[in-house]
């Protein structure tokens, strides 16, 4: 049964269900990388617009060198989600099960050189931001760019503004008044899309306190355990394509 349910989950063949239910896992592995980073390396990773605006704030202040670390952490995280495409792509030309694992496997292997080398890591910059910074923005560039293309971009893991924007628009529906017997422009919220973004953005926020206090108290190690979950995640469908190969 687990391994049915795991081919489900990040096998080629999706369904709405899959994809909700793999975007709870997701969440709640960005929310524990993105807080637990932020512990280790005092950098949020997947904020891109609090990035953008900050390099916006820092060019006009003539701060060149944060403007230059605020645009190393953007391409890092368009590389991350460039490699999602090319990966996705590659696997479904040559019509592999994995196609979707195969980021995640990716994704996995970010986290352990993180949980390893992040130490060793932190002591080198790229365009001014620790590559230790750099590898998690390139990680969450890569997760989020997954969950997307899975859900034809109706999914996001990283994004909550744009979750909490989509809560407050389904709120305002549920709130609206509709006149008796009216037939034509009748409002009505989508309850079913607004559990998935409020349970989505409750994941993120679990978390990220699981991920704080893991960084707080066994540093950079405490990614093993998410790899291992993503591991986990992703495993079935690469294994259906190594016995192919045989």
């Amino acid at each position: 049964m687990p391994v049915l349910y795991l081919r489900k989950l990040t096998g080629k063949e999706r369904s709405q269900g899959s994809n909700r239910q793999l975007a709870h896992f997701l969440a709640f592995i960005a929310g524990a990388t993105n807080a637990g980073g932020y512990v280790a390396v005092k950098q949020y990773t997947s904020h891109m617009s609090g990035i953008v605006s900050a390099m916006a704030d820092n060019l006009a202040l003539g701060e060149m060198r944060w403007t230059a670390a605020g645009l190393s952490a953007l391409l890092a995280f368009l590389a991350g989600a460039a490699c999602t495409a090319v990966l996705v792509n590659w696997g479904r030309r040559r019509r592999l099960e994995s196609e979707y694992a195969l980021p995640l496997m990716v994704e996995a292997s970010m986290l352990v050189c993180f949980g390893l080398l992040g130490n060793r890591f932190e002591q080198h910059r790229w365009l001014l931001v620790s590559a230790t910074a750099a590898l998690l923005c390139f990680t969450m560039g890569l997760q989020n760019a997954i969950i997307a293309k899975i859900s034809q971009a109706e999914i996001r893991t990283t994004h909550v503004t744009g979750m909490v924007t989509d809560i407050g628009i389904e709120l305002g529906k549920a709130m609206y008044w509709n006149r008796r017997g009216q037939e034509v422009g009748v409002v009505q919220a989508d309850l079913e899309k607004l559990w998935l973004l409020v349970s989505l953005v409750g994941l993120f926020f679990i978390g990220g306190v699981v991920g704080a206090i893991g960084f707080k108290h066994i540093g950079f190690l405490a990614t093993l355990p998410l790899a291992a979950v993503v591991v986990v995640l992703a495993a079935v469908p690469v294994v259906d394509d190594l016995r192919d190969l045989r």
